[in-house]
């Protein structure tokens, strides 16, 4: 297998999946991006250097027999990487997002759902970027498609991942919080769905999809069944032997004056976020996503995040920004308990 990327987050998951299954590795990348995990496997990868904006050269005249394309950030990339392996390679498979559903306000997304190829006129520069990833993704999707064919792409559509190697940062709030016990702030309203998908069950479920060659395109959501956000962290916090006990702040209007948008898994759904976390994966699950634990998912969030694999910076900056939801919770609750 070529992965186009391979060393960022979801990459390094699907090397040791593939690796512990026979497979054979090859990654391209710039060269840039070091794993943070896994890192004696990558002596067992062949490793490729060049940049898919103007330098494929590390490609020509090889075969293989999947690539899974991780990099795809830009649909003019896809097109050419796609373009220049379809005679060498036998399946293409895209991982894209459920970002190309956006603006979110249906109620139950399935795969055909209609996805928007063009970023709308008349909106601000912060809606732009909204629009702007999904319709790249939803392009870059159509440009593998249009390149391999029908019967010979897969296209993967996330959404939030969780898990060990997270480069934003984004799925450490809870692991960080709950280990701590105490006081814990869940925002949001008791019927808030909220939906989400270990990086390792993403990656694993690719390596299956490419072995059994099942073609098509597929939401990557979890988790099994419907879940609201209490649900979630009362189900989080089983992970730490912590004594906790858990503030639920329902007003959105309280939560915005506050700058609590959000905390993932929980997107506040209103406007264009009505429906996020309303993606089906009834088809998904019927053709082999599995899901593990929630409980295990936090752990080896948790695990890796006070492991060598990240900085002692990193974790210190995160854990002691003064503009965090994690810092600045125990205000938000105090004012909240104070109304």
């Amino acid at each position: 297998m070529l992965i186009l990327g391979g060393t960022s987050f979801l990459g390094p998951h699907q090397i040791a999946y593939a690796i512990g299954r026979g497979h054979a590795i090859t990654t391209f990348t710039r060269g840039k991006t070091k794993p943070t995990i896994y890192q004696n496997l990558f002596e067992q990868v062949e490793s490729l250097i060049g940049d898919r904006n103007d330098d494929l050269t590390a490609l020509h005249n090889r075969k293989w027999d999947a690539v899974i394309d991780n990099s795809g950030h830009n649909a003019e990339w896809t097109k050419k990487s796609a373009a220049l392996l379809k005679e060498n390679c036998e399946l293409y498979l895209y991982t894209s997002s459920t970002g190309v559903y956006y603006p979110y306000l249906d109620d139950d997304y399935k795969e055909d759902a209609e996805v928007l190829l063009s970023v709308p006129e008349g909106i601000d520069e912060e809606q732009r970027l909204e629009y702007g990833y999904g319709v790249m993704k939803a392009n870059s999707e159509k440009e593998a498609k249009n390149q391999f064919g029908l019967d010979r792409t897969i296209v993967v559509r996330p959404t939030y991942m969780i898990g060990p190697s997270d480069r934003t940062n984004r799925s450490i709030h809870w692991p960080v919080k709950l280990s701590k016990g105490g006081e814990v702030m869940i925002p949001g309203k008791s019927d808030d769905r909220i939906q989400y998908l270990d990086v390792r069950d993403a990656a694993e479920w690719m390596i299956r999809l490419i072995e059994d060659k099942k073609i098509g395109t597929f939401n990557a959501v979890g988790p099994r069944e419907a879940q609201n956000m209490y649900e979630f962290v009362e189900e989080a916090k089983k992970t730490f032997d912590v004594d906790t006990s858990f503030v639920k702040i329902d007003d959105y209007d309280f939560l915005k004056e506050n700058n609590v948008h959000y905390i993932v898994p929980w997107i506040m759904p209103v406007g264009n976020n009505r429906g996020s976390a309303k993606i089906s994966n009834t088809k998904a699950k019927r053709n082999g996503l599995t899901f593990r634990p929630l409980t295990e998912s936090v752990k080896a969030t948790y695990d890796w995040w006070y492991s060598d694999a990240v900085t002692s910076e990193r974790r210190e900056k995160f854990e002691t920004d003064p503009k965090s939801t994690l810092n600045r919770e125990k205000s938000i609750i105090e004012k909240w308990k104070a109304l």
